[in-house]
């Protein structure tokens, strides 16, 4: 399965950024966000308009300031949430049509092109829904095609060569060959089969094959456990073979 292309990637950006407004509206901005413990709604909120903000100014400019500090983060009160958090998607998915998403900017991971952009920033508001909606009540949804990139996706930055020194903690992952496979059983996508090699997680999309543990559900349900957004005994999920060797992954993969 490629990558969506970029119209996609900012029908999902726009789509995840209104829903999780939807969500947050009328909540207490200073309820805790379970799924990430240092947070409250306010932090929550901020940070994703920070981190839209950050991203279009890196496609307008071709360069990047230092990361800012979500702490900094100032969505203002929660009466103007909603449109901070639209306009800030919107303003980057218009910075993106107008550059070209082949253009190449230099963040500090290195060049890349406004194509990588569009995708995180899709993705990571994805999954900053989900903490909205677990936080509040409020249901979650992902499309089957964009919970499975956001899968691909952070496999391959665990896979890639600064994944460690981004995350020195990933380092965990090296291991002698042991095998994970996540298997969406809602779509007719492959699945992932993920090897822990002594260089560190390398992984294919694979369907039917047979791995030490192996993670069966809607690619929902995998995205979330996967994201350490769901618990295992929280998802509609089914756990094969090695139990530790899974939860080692998630321990080792929650950052």
């Amino acid at each position: 399965m490629s990558t969506p292309e970029p119209a996609r990637l900012a029908e999902g950006l726009r789509a995840h950024t209104a829903a999780l407004a939807e969500a947050v509206t009328g909540a207490d901005p200073a309820a805790p966000v379970p799924t990430c413990p240092e947070w409250s709604l306010r932090d929550l909120v901020g940070h994703v308009g920070q981190a839209h903000r950050w991203t279009t100014a890196l496609v307008r400019t071709g360069r990047a300031d230092a990361v800012p500090d979500p702490a900094d983060a100032d969505p203002g009160p929660p009466d103007v949430w909603r449109g901070f958090l639209n306009e800030g998607a919107e303003d980057l998915v218009k910075a993106a049509e107008d550059v070209g998403p082949e253009t190449i900017v230099h963040p500090f991971v290195g060049p890349l092109p406004v194509r990588f952009w569009l995708r995180r920033m899709a993705h990571e508001t994805a999954v900053h829904h989900a903490d909205a909606a677990l936080a509040t009540g409020a249901a979650f949804t992902v499309a089957p095609d964009l919970a499975s990139d956001a899968i691909c996706e952070a496999l391959e930055f665990m896979a890639s060569p600064v994944a460690e020194t981004l995350r020195p903690g990933l380092a965990a992952l090296r291991g002698e060959d042991q095998s994970l496979h996540l298997d969406p059983e809602d779509t007719d996508d492959p699945g992932w089969l993920i090897v822990r090699t002594p260089e560190g997680p390398r992984w294919d999309r694979a369907d039917g094959e047979t791995a030490d543990v192996a993670l069966g559900g809607p690619v929902r349900d995998l995205l979330l456990v996967f994201t350490r957004r769901l618990a295992v005994h929280d998802a509609d999920v089914t756990v094969t073979g090695e139990r530790a060797l899974l939860d080692h992954w998630l321990a080792s993969t929650a950052f």
